[in-house]
C-alpha cells in the first residue's frame, strides 16, 4: 500500500506502549496530531508513542471517482443508506489491503519489543470497517478480553448512529467482553471535548504508566 510515511509523535519516557491512530476519509496524520500534542502539553501519556498513518490517494466512488486520501473505497453513504445495503457495497479488497498495512504497523511495533497488550489501534469515520470485522479474523480469536471503545454523535449525517450501535452489537455477538458504547447529543460527522474525555479515560485504563519497568522498549 503506497503512501506517505506515518507522522510520530514520540514517548518523552520509556516507551511502552504504541497508539495507532487512522483518519478519516480525504484526511491526513496530520489532521489528528493535535490529539497527542494536548495530551504532551497536559504530561499525559509520557510512554506512548503515537503513529499517524496517512492513506493512499484513491479514487473515491461516493465523491465521483475524485482521487483523495482514502483507507478503501466507498460506494455510498448518508442517513438514507440502510445497514445491509452499506455491508453489500464495502470493498473488501480495499479493507483487506488496509488491514494488512495496519498489520504491519503493529508488527514493527512488537518487533521493537512492545508488547501486543500494549498497542491500541483506533480510529476516526472510515477507520470502522467493524461491522464486517468478523469476517477477517478466526472465530477462535483467543483474546476475547480485548478492549474496545466506540463513540458516535446523535446528529451524525455522514455514518448513521444506527450502524455504530449495531458495530458495537457485532463485536459483543463475537463473544468480546469488554466493548464500551458511547453516545454524544448534538455531534454531528465530528469529535467533541466529551468523546475525547471518554477517549482519553479507556487509554488511561488500556495503557496505564509502566514506569521503570525493563520489559518496554523503544521507539
Amino acid at each position: 500500500m503506497a503512501s506517505r510515511a506515518p507522522y510520530v509523535v514520540p514517548a518523552l519516557k520509556k516507551h511502552t506502549a504504541t497508539v495507532i491512530m487512522a483518519h478519516g476519509l480525504g484526511d491526513s496524520g496530520a489532521g489528528w496530531m493535535a490529539l497527542a500534542q494536548n495530551w504532551r502539553r497536559r504530561g499525559m501519556f509520557d510512554e506512548v508513542a503515537f503513529i499517524f498513518p496517512n492513506a493512499p490517494m484513491i479514487p473515491i466512488t461516493v465523491n465521483f471517482g475524485m482521487t483523495m486520501p482514502g483507507w478503501y473505497d466507498i460506494a455510498k453513504l448518508g442517513r438514507d443508506l440502510d445497514f445491509e445495503e452499506a455491508l453489500n457495497h464495502q470493498d473488501e479488497p480495499g479493507i483487506l489491503r488496509s488491514r494488512d498495512y495496519f498489520n504491519t504497523l503493529i508488527k514493527e511495533q512488537i518487533d521493537k519489543g512492545i508488547s501486543p497488550s500494549r498497542i491500541v489501534l483506533g480510529g476516526f469515520s472510515q477507520g470502522g470497517a467493524i461491522d464486517r470485522i468478523k469476517n477477517y479474523i478466526p472465530e477462535d480469536w483467543p483474546n476475547k478480553r480485548t478492549p474496545f471503545f466506540l463513540g458516535h454523535g446523535l446528529e451524525d449525517e455522514v455514518v448513521k448512529y444506527d450502524f455504530g450501535k449495531k458495530s458495537a452489537k457485532t463485536l459483543t455477538d463475537m463473544g468480546l467482553e469488554d466493548v464500551q458504547f458511547e453516545s454524544y447529543a448534538n455531534l454531528g460527522h465530528s469529535a467533541d471535548p466529551l468523546e475525547i474525555e471518554d477517549l482519553e479515560k479507556f487509554l488511561q485504563k488500556a495503557i496505564p504508566p509502566q514506569g521503570d519497568r525493563q520489559d518496554s522498549a523503544g521507539l
